[in-house]
Formats: structure tokens, sequence, C-alpha cells
């Protein structure tokens, strides 16, 4: 049998089509940005295929959650580990290209 719905991916990639025009109207720097909210969709259509919601928009604004919530985290651990070292003191806080000279 046949399936009733599109898959995520058949609708991720309907949904990139439709927001083409607002694409191409962004500043030249930001579609890059807009891009990547894609890819982060992609990375999570097998779980988002698996969910079959209603509204098609819920899993794609989820997953590009769940990167930007994934990024956040990365980004705040390595905020600690910069203050960690400058609290240790300057030599602790230099990169070891700055020691070497």
């Amino acid at each position: 049998m046949g399936r009733t719905n599109p898959t995520f991916r058949d609708v991720l990639g309907r949904m990139e089509d439709e927001w083409g025009d607002f694409r191409r109207a962004l500043r030249w720097r930001h579609q890059p940005l807009l891009d990547r909210l894609f890819t982060y969709a992609r990375e999570h259509a097998d779980a988002a295929s698996h969910l079959n919601h209603p509204d098609q928009l819920a899993p794609v604004l989820v997953s590009i959650d769940l990167e930007q919530e994934d990024r956040i985290d990365e980004l705040e651990e390595r905020v600690a580990e910069l203050e960690a070292r400058l609290e240790d003191g300057p030599e602790a806080a230099e990169t070891p290209v700055e020691r070497e000279r």
C-alpha cells in the first residue's frame, strides 16, 4: 500500500521551494543562515517522519530549536573553559601560539 502522507523530506523540500522567493529577497549575508536552518531541519528528518504531525511546520521548528540548543550548549562550554583559564591566571589564558612568542 502507498503512503497517505508525503514523507517529511518531501514536505521539507516543498517548504524550502516555497521559501525560495523569501530567500532571494534576503540580504546576501543572510541567505546562508536560512540555508543552515533548513539543514538543521534535515538533520532530524528521521525523527520528524515518525511524528506525522498535522502541522507540518512544527517538526521543522523543533528540529531547528534542537540544533540551536546544541550550539548554545557548545558555546556555553567554551565560554566556561575560557573563563576558567582567565581565573587561573594570564599564563593559562594564553593560546599555545601566544606562549611560543
